[in-house]
């Protein structure tokens, strides 16, 4: 029976299994080669992570797992982030590849920590209690220390690295006092002995205490307003490239876990949480939209943009109901996507041999690069909401969950703070086209360019593969609702 038990819990778990195992060998591999093995280790990276994107569709039986005492358990929503995490760090360490050899920053290490990042936060999507959570969370956010001050000659990536690591660390602690109340209160860390205690009418106010700091918590990963401060200086001192990994994998790894634990754990408590995170989500709405507008470093804008992103997924959060959650995922989809994008045509910003990350620096692209000023304006119109672009649809989809809630006032919020980003958008494609031309950047590597297009050609063609997304998120969300 035993064995049974085990190859059943080795079974769901078989992905993030063949990950760790799979990034120790590449470790393994990069400290006893005799040659510089970074390219190679770039490739193999790729190829680990396509065969557990594999493993998480092959494995799947289209059902619910549990698996090690039910602290770990794989669903239709599990299935759906960890694709969009798999391919967010994929994108990373393809984007990586060149620049990284051009700042004679290429080192082995970098595609293994993004590798043991990745097991992370499939681990964090996948807890079923406040222990795996807090695992996973810690192997993650290890591997981002690192990360963020990859670039060691250079202060401003040093200063990020610190940054981002002493604010981690506190929010880390809140989260796990909180995790230590909630225990406390509830006498288990499991999610669903803790739906049990926050049953009910009236709900603990020890449990409550508990819920506000393991929420500050998550809302620091997801650099939600109050917990936003390290995002726009992280986002400048770290290589881009890394910069477009924390903006994407990890943000959507967050938010998965925060709708997790709003859901599974204190689904039966809504009316108590809803408020709080209402709060969170239009804090973070406004200060995205009107902080952006005075930036003339283009990382730190995107920053400023992250931050007002999260505020509207966190709108489908505070709905409450499978068409909230329905929303926060297509949402998350669409955001990594068009957030990778607009990074890559952040890497092609280099004028002889130097990137350069002044908005001004754009000016004139619309003549110098026909193709990139347009994807980049794409990006741009598709990241303020524009219809038929894809991130109107995101909008759409999240205010609508809001609408049927009946929170009309965070939906018109939402819709004003839009409104407002639109000019800070607005203001680079205008400089792209219509400013004097500046120097012309240097030809960008191929890689780029294609990822560049291909989050163009999404932003454009969403319309047309939005059944097929909404049917995926929906099938998502009702899992969590079973």
């Amino acid at each position: 029976m035993g064995n049974i038990l085990a190859i059943a819990d080795a079974t769901a778990a078989l992905p993030e299994i063949f990950l760790a195992l799979a990034t120790m060998a590449l470790l393994m591999l990069g400290v006893f080669s005799k040659r510089n093995p970074t390219e190679m280790i770039n490739t193999l990276a790729l190829a680990c992570l396509a065969v557990t994107a594999g493993l998480v569709v092959v494995m799947s039986d289209g059902g619910t797992q549990r698996a090690f005492l039910d602290s770990f358990v794989v669903d239709g929503f599990a299935r759906f982030m960890k694709m969009l995490v798999l391919f967010g760090s994929a994108a990373a360490i393809i984007m990586s590849s060149s620049f990284m050899k051009t700042e004679k920053l290429d080192q082995f290490e970098y595609p293994i920590l993004i590798m043991m990042a990745t097991v992370g936060m499939m681990m964090m999507i996948s807890a079923n209690d406040l222990i795996a959570l807090y695992m996973g969370l810690e192997l993650q956010s290890l591997s981002l220390y690192v990360v963020a001050a990859f670039n060691r000659d250079s202060a401003r990536s040093s200063e990020a690295g610190l940054k981002y690591f002493v604010l981690g660390a506190l929010s880390s602690g809140m989260l796990l006092y909180g995790a230590s109340l909630i225990y406390g209160f509830s006498g288990s860390v499991a999610y669903s002995e803790i739906a049990r205690a926050a049953a009910g009418d009236e709900v603990g106010l020890g449990l409550l205490f508990g819920l506000v700091f393991l929420i500050s918590g998550m809302a620091f990963k997801v650099s939600a307003v109050p917990f936003h401060m390290w995002t726009p200086d992280v986002y400048e001192g770290s290589p881009t490239p890394v910069t477009a990994f924390f903006a994407a994998a990890p943000k959507v790894a967050a938010m998965a876990v925060f709708v997790r634990v709003m859901h599974d754990a204190f689904g039966g408590a809504v009316a108590q949480w809803q408020q709080v995170i209402v709060f969170i989500s239009i804090a973070s709405m406004v200060l995205g939209a009107f902080a952006a507008i005075g930036q003339n470093n283009i990382k730190r804008l995107l920053a400023y943009s992250s931050i007002g992103h999260m505020g509207y997924a966190l709108v489908g959060l505070a709905a409450g109901t499978q068409s909230g959650v329905r929303g926060v995922v297509i949402y998350m989809a669409i955001y990594m996507i068009m957030t990778l994008g607009a990074f890559a045509c952040v890497i092609y910003m280099r004028q002889r041999g130097t990137a350069v990350e002044r908005i001004s620096d754009l000016s004139g692209l619309g003549r110098n690069d026909s193709v990139m000023a347009f994807v980049f304006a794409m990006l741009m119109f598709s990241l303020a909401g524009i219809p038929p672009l894809a991130g109107f649809f995101g909008k759409y989809f999240v205010f609508l969950a809001a609408i049927d809630a009946k929170m009309y006032t965070l939906a018109v919020i939402g819709v004003l703070a839009s409104v407002v980003s639109a000019f800070y958008y607005l203001r680079v494609v205008k400089i792209i086209y219509f400013d004097e031309p500046a120097d012309e950047f240097d030809v960008a590597p191929m890689e780029i360019r294609v990822i560049a297009i291909a989050a163009g050609v999404m932003a454009i063609g969403m319309v047309l593969v939005l059944k097929q997304l909404n049917i995926a998120a929906n099938a998502a969300a009702a899992s969590l609702f079973l």
